[in-house]
């Protein structure tokens, strides 16, 4: 009760502090929002640009986890996920909030649960992710990306939203774990406590599904 509690009030908090202690929009918002969109990216950081596609990447990676996890749960994960698409974390934080502990899987895994499932689904998460990180780490102008975090509410949002999404993997990570077989304190504490890499390495290595009959 106290975690669910707890994503309540995180997200409650989220919302609180993008509307009314983040920096004010720029007027220039919705164009680099449309020329980020659309591939036009002169002129604009790397380090925005990676941060802005890994934020499209870390639903699918979401998608992961959820998918499977929401077939034991009476809340609907697929809703959530679609919605983190376009709002992150505030998408994802209820759904967090709402869902049961729930260690088995039951049912066929078929169709998309079998895509979200598969090794090479994270394997190519993992790649692009890398591939944005390092585009962004390298080529990026750092003290214009400080810049613009203190000035753009969009920047600075996004910039948490990156930060929440890559640390909140743990709450669904031990569930999925055991679904799979796997006990292992020192895997879960080594994958939690190095975020989002840890994260893809896991997706890109971790075992089937471990199905129980009803």
């Amino acid at each position: 009760m106290a975690k669910r509690i707890s994503f309540w009030l995180l997200w409650i908090g989220l919302i609180a502090y993008a509307f009314l202690f983040a920096p004010p929009d720029r007027p220039d918002t919705l164009s680099l929002i449309q020329n980020l969109s659309t591939g036009n990216w002169d002129g604009i950081n790397p380090l925005v640009i990676a941060l802005f596609n890994i934020m499209g990447i870390l639903p699918m990676v979401y998608a992961c986890f959820l998918l499977i996890d929401g077939r034991g749960q009476t809340v609907r994960a697929f809703p959530f996920v679609i919605g983190s698409f376009a709002v992150g974390a505030f998408a994802l934080l209820p759904y967090l909030a709402l869902r049961q502990p729930n260690s088995s899987f039951q049912g066929e895994v078929a169709g998309l649960i079998r895509l979200v499932d598969a090794r090479w689904t994270g394997r190519a998460i993992a790649l692009a992710t890398l591939g944005l990180l390092t585009y962004g780490i390298t080529q990026g102008n750092w003290a214009d990306f400080v810049q613009q975090w203190q000035t753009s509410r969009f920047i600075h949002v996004m910039s948490l939203d990156f930060c929440l999404l890559c640390l909140l993997i743990p709450a669904l990570l031990g569930d999925d774990m055991e679904r799979r077989g796997l006990k292992d304190n020192g895997l879960f504490w080594a994958i939690a406590l190095t975020p989002l890499l840890g994260t893809l390495a896991y997706l890109s290595t971790r075992p089937a599904l471990q199905r129980e009959n009803p």
